[in-house]
């Protein structure tokens, strides 16, 4: 096994009309390798990311699942890895905003165009909301992020303001990012007319 983390026990997967939200598996490691070194994925991330730092990322998806009881699920569309896509405690750094759980993805670029993230990022949303009681969700990119920002505002965040990211030096590029955020209350008044489909299921 890549993890030493068992948490595989009770982690709940949400199946949508096209895609599952799943727990982790073996075979999911190779494919979010070269996922993470791509480019195309990684353009607004400070750099690519070595098998070493992937290695480290998922031990830290397992250990949150561990912890928390949720965390990033990995993606599946047409019985294939998709990216990943889920709900994580910020727990790297502090700033005025934290502590909070920010919904954040990864897309395999095969996989880009289709809705995917909006559809798993709705459903991830009504998990967070429904399922966890989560007060707030919150995600944050670069401005340039086009992509990811009109998903972010697709699912129902409202742009909240600029800020600096603590773990990025002054001066970088990248230092400076977009903060979106949505309330329970908020999403719920937003939900009166959505009826989208989703269901959890118990592993």
């Amino acid at each position: 096994m890549l993890s030493q983390v068992n948490y595989d026990a009770y982690v709940m997967q949400i199946e949508t009309p096209r895609l599952r939200l799943r727990r982790w598996i073996d075979d999911d490691f190779e494919p979010l390798v070269a996922m993470c070194a791509d480019p195309r994925v990684m353009e607004f991330f400070p750099s690519i990311f070595s098998r070493e730092e992937t290695k480290a990322m998922w031990r830290r998806i397992h250990e949150h699942h561990a912890h928390y009881g949720f965390g990033p699920w990995a993606m599946e569309a047409d019985g294939e890895f998709a990216g990943a896509l889920g709900l994580n405690w910020i727990l790297g750094f502090e700033t005025h905003f934290t502590p909070c759980v920010e919904i954040g993805y990864r897309l395999r670029p095969e996989f880009w165009g289709r809705g995917l993230a909006t559809e798993a990022g709705q459903a991830a949303l009504r998990y967070g909301f429904e399922c966890l009681g989560l007060p707030e969700i919150v995600a944050f990119t670069l401005p340039a992020n086009k992509r990811s920002r009109r998903v972010i505002e697709k699912i129902g965040l409202v742009f909240s303001e600029e800020f600096d990211h603590p773990l990025i030096a002054e001066g970088h590029p990248m230092r400076r990012q977009v903060l979106y955020r949505i309330s329970r209350t908020a999403w719920e008044t937003g939900q009166s007319d959505k009826q989208e489909s989703m269901r959890v299921v118990d592993p």
